[in-house]
């Protein structure tokens, strides 16, 4: 069994819709015949405007469902070529029975089916025949309603409001000419057609009022010949009040707004000056980096008594305050000394000016050469170059003994 297809539905383009409504339901289907002679098939399409449906018959298939419908006929012809000739028979009297005239003597009702999506029968007083169609689908339900419905449609309603004689007083000849001249037309420029139709006053409004019409609207709209082009001009935002016009200008200048402002300022101030800045050493030309010193030097002696008394007093002295024990480290150029307290960044410049440099390590040069004989005298000029270096750079306290360092 064949489909319908959209190759089939175009051998319908130059068939008439035929017209038959269902008793019982009062529904309208109009549907279409096509008939071929030569390869011995048949086409049916119907649609009730919503749905489509179609179906493609076969030379045998023409004649099993002959038989079947008309059972006085069911009796086979004696050779192959009756067999061929009666079937053409059969194809040319379906084709007188879908017209114009001959649809209007048959009787159209709606049978239940096993087999299809929608069967219908035609039948008259000798005759029956029945058809068993198939959805097509609702793409190429659109395609056929568009071309064999929709578009001719409006391409008529152009030529009857267009035409400056009415079309029911034009003879035959007239009227074919009027409409090969619309159709050339339309197929040059399908989107233009459509427009000028439909974009005219008159045509949309009475195809406006014919469609509130037929859908039971209570009050349908006016048909209106001409109209009149709006001025287009957008609306423009609504204007402020003087309120809140002023309202922010009174924000801006108040008191307390001002004092926040200020009070802010000054707290930003004074955490920008709170914070400690690491003091700059100055560097050496002579190295970039500090060495450590070696693991076999000898720690300085610890003093004791009065000595170590002595050392403590001065030192407090100088400083004003007792140092704090705690580990430092030797400082190199990518790592700065630690900061200041907050004493001594507040100080007064006559305050630090009077502040006096720690005194010099003793070198231990000679305290070396006690802890181990066995090093040269050129390593002894090392180490105490190495300590000069470091002494120039600033005030060092011993390692063990924990002072601080500034």
């Amino acid at each position: 069994m064949e489909y319908l297809s959209e190759d089939h539905a175009n051998l319908l383009l130059a068939k008439e819709w035929l017209v038959k409504v269902d008793n019982d339901t009062s529904t309208p289907y109009l549907f279409k015949f096509y008939a071929s002679t030569v390869d011995l098939t048949c086409i049916i399409l119907i649609t009730d405007t919503k749905s489509v449906w179609g179906e493609v018959l076969s030379s045998n298939q023409i004649a099993r469902r002959w038989r079947e419908c008309n059972q006085h006929d069911a009796a086979a012809p004696a050779s192959q070529a009756d067999e061929e000739s009666w079937r053409a028979n059969c194809l040319e009297f379906l084709a007188v029975l879908h017209s114009l005239g001959g649809v209007a003597e048959l009787n159209f009702e709606l049978a239940k089916s096993k087999y299809s999506d929608l069967a219908f029968e035609l039948r008259s007083d000798p005759f029956r025949w029945r058809w068993e169609t198939f959805n097509v689908g609702p793409k190429l339900s659109a395609t056929i309603l568009s071309k064999h419905l929709i578009m001719p449609l409006i391409s008529v309603t152009h030529l009857a409001f267009s035409s400056p004689e009415v079309i029911g007083s034009l003879s035959e000849i007239e009227l074919e000419k009027s409409t090969d001249r619309i159709g050339r037309i339309a197929r040059r420029t399908v989107d233009t057609h459509v427009k000028s139709t439909l974009s005219k006053p008159i045509v949309a409004t009475t195809l406006r009022r014919m469609t509130a019409v037929f859908n039971f609207v209570p009050e349908p709209p006016r048909i209106v010949a001409d109209v009149r082009a709006p001025e287009l001009i957008p609306p423009s935002p609504p204007a402020a009040s003087r309120a809140a016009l002023e309202s922010p200008l009174r924000r801006a200048t108040s008191p307390s707004s001002t004092l926040r402002k200020l009070s802010s300022a000054e707290g930003s101030s004074a955490e920008v000056a709170a914070r400690p800045t690491p003091p700059q050493l100055p560097q050496d030309d002579d190295s970039v980096t500090e060495e450590e010193p070696d693991e076999d030097e000898s720690p300085p002696p610890i003093r004791k008594g009065k000595d170590a008394a002595k050392d403590q007093r001065s030192v407090i002295t100088s400083t004003g305050s007792p140092t704090q024990s705690a580990p430092s480290k030797r400082a190199t150029p990518d790592q700065p000394l630690p900061p200041k307290s907050y004493e001594s960044r507040t100080q007064s410049p006559s305050d630090s000016s009077s502040l006096h440099p720690l005194p010099k390590k003793p070198k231990r040069a000679s305290e070396a050469a006690t802890s181990s004989d066995e090093e040269s005298q050129t390593e002894r000029r090392i180490r105490a170059s190495q300590v000069k270096s470091t002494a120039r750079r600033g005030v060092k306290q011993p390692i063990k003994r924990g002072g601080r360092r500034f």
